[in-house]
């Protein structure tokens, strides 16, 4: 037997109809604040997330799927999506231009690391990337969207929210965060990593000792120009209007090193301890970083697995859709076949093809989550009707075959 690889799951049934959920009501809500979808590759070269994500980050220090292809090419499983957006976004020349450019994504993401529960190797996200627009208001929209999809899925959170500086404030305040943290002692080997290629990302280190050392660390919102703070207050005004709470955390810095100014990350206790679902913030130097021409961009992530972790907890009644259609007979089943192709042209339609009880076919109509069953026993063939039930309701009758149609 070959079992799936290490880390990678299969999604049917139950989790599959999640998903679906997931990412139909993402789409919707994105679709309404103006947003298009794009599909970038899967396989990328691993220059563009070593230059991008950065080389302090855990994906590209301990978790890409990287490997030398038959060509000698270096290339890896794409880890994340912002990257691949914005490689597409300056290969098509979209940089050169002043329009901007709204997308949204979703897929599968691929980190080696030891799969546990929420984190596996092949992962999914949904993300959306903005480009173009320098405004406040589209960071506050990204935020409310996000607010908008968890709304929807019935999902309680915390918004925590910070600014990361731009190119004119983050170097003094990197100095003096080097300064301190060159004089403590007892970091663990990531953060003294980090410390060498990207201080900033000590402070976001979940050591408990770590945070320790951190407790008298020189604070990002002391060290902003004032178009940065003056930005960060209208920001939260904005929120304040729109009636979402938020949570201020200096430390908070995301896990990639191309974010600047307004960085963000939606938490949830609802799978246990506290965990981030999303996150995201503007990552105006990066289109630079990659080549292009200098510009502005703002996105966010989410963790599906995650998402629908929660859902399964909460055991939330997915909405039924469609028809189960079967016999008690199978002298009846042409009959209902007949029925059934016309039906399909108009409904999500299961077909029975085995005589049973009527009991045993409700029983398995319930197990494929439909909506309304339909059946065909003598009485019916009989008077060219069918028996209706409705299983979500309970509600029972005997239909017409002409008038079932209009009825449905």
């Amino acid at each position: 037997m070959i079992n799936a690889l290490k880390g990678m799951k299969d999604l049917t049934d139950q989790s599959a109809k999640y998903y679906k959920k997931i990412i139909e009501v993402c789409e919707d809500v994105a679709h309404n604040y103006g947003f298009e979808f794009i599909n970038t590759p899967h396989l990328e070269q691993s220059i563009l997330f070593k230059r991008s994500v950065g080389e302090s980050s855990d994906i590209v220090g301990k978790e890409m799927y990287e490997f030398t292809d038959k060509g000698g090419n270096e290339v890896c499983m794409r880890p994340e999506g912002t990257a691949g957006a914005v490689r597409a976004y300056i290969e098509k020349k979209f940089d050169k231009n002043t329009n901007a450019k709204r997308w949204f994504y979703h897929g599968s993401m691929f980190r080696y690391e030891r799969p546990q529960k929420g984190r596996l190797r092949e992962f999914h996200q949904f993300g959306v990337e903005s480009f173009g627009i320098s405004s406040v208001y589209e960071d506050a929209s990204i935020i409310l969207m996000l607010a908008e999809i968890f709304s929807r899925l019935d999902i309680k959170f915390k918004l925590i929210i910070n600014s990361l500086g731009c190119s004119k404030c983050m170097p003094p305040y990197r100095e003096k965060l080097i300064c301190y943290l060159d004089n403590q002692e007892g970091f663990c080997e990531d953060c003294k990593r980090r410390k060498s290629l990207n201080p900033i990302r000590v402070l976001d280190c979940k050591n408990e000792q770590c945070q320790n050392l951190l407790s008298q660390a020189p604070l990002l919102e002391q060290n902003l120009c004032q178009c940065c703070k003056d930005d960060f207050t209208f920001l939260q005004n904005i929120l304040k209007e729109n009636e979402i709470d938020f949570t201020l955390d200096s430390k908070l810095v995301r896990g990639l090193d191309y974010y600047s100014k307004t960085a963000f990350e939606f938490i949830s206790d609802e799978i246990g301890a506290q965990s981030a679902i999303a996150g995201g913030g503007r990552y105006d130097r990066l289109i630079e970083y990659l080549g292009g021409k200098s510009g502005f961009g703002i996105g966010f992530a989410m963790g599906i697995e995650r998402i629908m972790a929660i859902l399964e907890q909460k055991d939330e009644n997915l909405q039924r859709e469609g028809i189960y259609l079967c016999s008690l007979d199978e002298v009846y089943i042409s009959k209902i076949f007949k029925i059934a192709t016309k039906l399909r042209k108009n409904h999500k339609v299961l077909l029975s093809y085995e005589a049973k009880k009527l009991a045993k076919h409700l029983e398995n109509a319930d197990k494929t989550g439909v909506k309304i069953f339909l059946c065909m026993g003598e009485n019916e063939f009989k008077n060219e009707s069918l028996f209706y039930k409705n299983l979500e309701n309970k509600d029972e009758k005997t239909i017409k075959i002409l008038d079932l149609e209009q009825f449905l």
